[in-house]
């Protein structure tokens, strides 16, 4: 049931975008084999079940903000959202280390998406045993695919050009700022 109701909701985002929809179907449909095996990676990830769903969008969301792919953060905080996040929670990420909007196992899979996301990927001393406590191998593989996609998928869309779908519809939307995209820092807008 969970499965079907992610798959719905995204669905509906999708669906409830006002601008930019056919940016990435506009590419992907010169290359059919490679439009098929990003479909089947989403939906591989779609229909995982075992890591929380809350701890997958919270990594998700944090590499796409690292990746600073603006479709990726705008679709990923909606989704947040549809999940129930508060706009607090979302613009905690920016500084998660500090904020009491995050439990400890949360906070730990942010900073593990940090450390998949940078290049070169090096994962801290312990971390991965951290999260291993709290974790099955079967749950820190759907955490670790998830963000590894989030990041393939943004490098991916910026590299192409692809626009925010603007799926936020009025409220608080993670997108850095003009003057901030090229860098390092992860203000929000």
């Amino acid at each position: 049931m969970r499965i079907l109701k992610r798959g719905w909701v995204h669905l509906v985002v999708l669906a409830n975008s006002r601008q930019n929809r056919w940016d990435l179907p506009g590419w992907l449909v010169r290359r059919p084999f490679i439009a098929a095996a990003n479909g089947l990676y989403e939906m591989a990830l779609l229909c995982s079940g075992r890591a929380p769903t809350e701890l997958k969008l919270l990594a998700g969301i944090k590499a796409a903000m690292l990746t600073h792919c603006e479709f990726c953060i705008d679709i990923s905080d909606t989704l947040g959202r549809s999940e129930g996040f508060s706009e607090e929670k979302l613009i905690a990420l920016v500084n998660y280390r500090d904020s009491d909007e995050f439990t400890h196992l949360e906070k730990l899979c942010i900073q593990f998406a940090e450390e998949m996301s940078r290049t070169p990927a090096v994962i801290s001393d312990g971390l991965r045993e951290q999260l291993l406590t709290h974790l099955s191998k079967a749950q820190l593989m759907e955490i670790a695919a998830e963000i590894a996609w989030e990041n393939q998928r943004g490098r991916l869309n910026q590299g192409l050009g692809i626009r925010p779908m603007d799926t936020a519809d009025g409220t608080l939307c993670l997108i850095p700022q003009p003057e901030l995209r090229r860098g390092t820092d992860d203000s929000v807008a």
